[in-house]
């Protein structure tokens, strides 16, 4: 189903990438015009003779928007594929539209396909998965290949977006930590994750600048706390006691370290690979309607 058959979405970020979203909104109805109010006598309105000038009920209200019709093709989707289009929203497989004709020859209408596909993989609660890092499915419904850094990346500064602004509380922090979160689970360099995913976007890349530097200084205060608690030849469970600190914490602290280190050295001491030119991927929604 479409977002806008669903229910409220949440105020988290956690998802909806694609990797490259774009937004869903368009095509909503025009809000209804209000007839001019008739010019009141003396300052007062007829309708208020006991109220004085209080506008009525509702009148400053921003209007609602029409909700948008579900186009057919995705309707038959739903139907079809409930696991897939359904209450939940799963990432697709790349190629799913081919899957989707091959599947059904006499069902779909090329275009209608495309463009019901489109609508789904831009709507919020799809990029919403994609941003929580969800792998890409099947027309069975089974997960077959891993979401890509890039494709997290770019929903989460679409879901960023469109969140930002609707609600009192400033979203933009917790941006940059699932940005930080997606850099480290990617296991690339800081230059490899920034060549796939700066746009022209000068915010968004402004964003992913401050990311890089709070990785940066989480990173430092991981390596100091692995060089200390590795002198004190403590367990991690005396270690985290002996200075107040939580046993996750600390042992998440560590592995992180550990494993930076480990990556720094085997990068270091690594061939140099010969440059491979290649063009950049499509975005998310491109890449799944066809």
């Amino acid at each position: 189903m479409t977002e806008n058959a669903a229910p409220a979405e949440s105020q988290d970020l956690t998802p909806v990438a694609e990797p490259v979203p774009q937004a869903q909104n368009a095509g909503d109805g025009a809000p209804a015009t209000q007839p001019p109010a008739r010019k009141a006598r003396g300052g007062r309105g007829r309708g208020n003779r006991a109220g004085g000038n209080a506008p009525a009920p509702g009148a400053d209200a921003p209007q609602r928007r029409a909700p948008r019709p579900v186009p057919p093709a995705l309707e038959q989707l739903a139907a079809l594929y409930p696991q897939l289009f359904g209450a939940v929203f799963r990432p697709l497989k790349r190629g799913i539209f081919q899957d989707l004709m091959a599947a059904h020859p006499e069902a779909f209408e090329k275009d209608a396909l495309k463009q019901a596909l489109a609508i789904h993989t831009r709507s919020t609660r799809y990029l919403q998965a994609v941003a929580a890092g969800q792998q890409r499915h099947d027309l069975q419904g089974q997960p077959v290949e891993a979401m890509a850094p890039e494709h997290v990346h770019h929903a989460l500064v679409e879901v960023y977006k469109r969140r930002q602004g609707r609600g009192q509380d400033d979203l933009l922090p917790r941006l940059r930590a699932r940005i930080v979160d997606n850099i480290e689970a990617s296991g690339l360099t800081r230059e490899a994750y920034a060549e796939r995913v700066r746009t022209r976007d000068e915010a968004a890349n402004a964003v992913l600048d401050e990311a890089f530097a709070e990785l940066a200084e989480r990173a430092a205060k991981d390596e100091a706390l692995l060089r200390t608690y590795e002198a004190s030849g403590q367990s991690v469970e005396a270690f985290a006691d002996m200075y107040g600190m939580d046993v996750r914490a600390v042992t998440r602290s560590v592995v992180s370290a550990r494993s930076r280190l480990a990556a720094a050295k085997a990068a270091a001491e690594a061939p140099e690979a010969p440059a491979v030119t290649s063009a950049p991927e499509a975005p998310e929604a491109a890449g799944d309607a066809g």
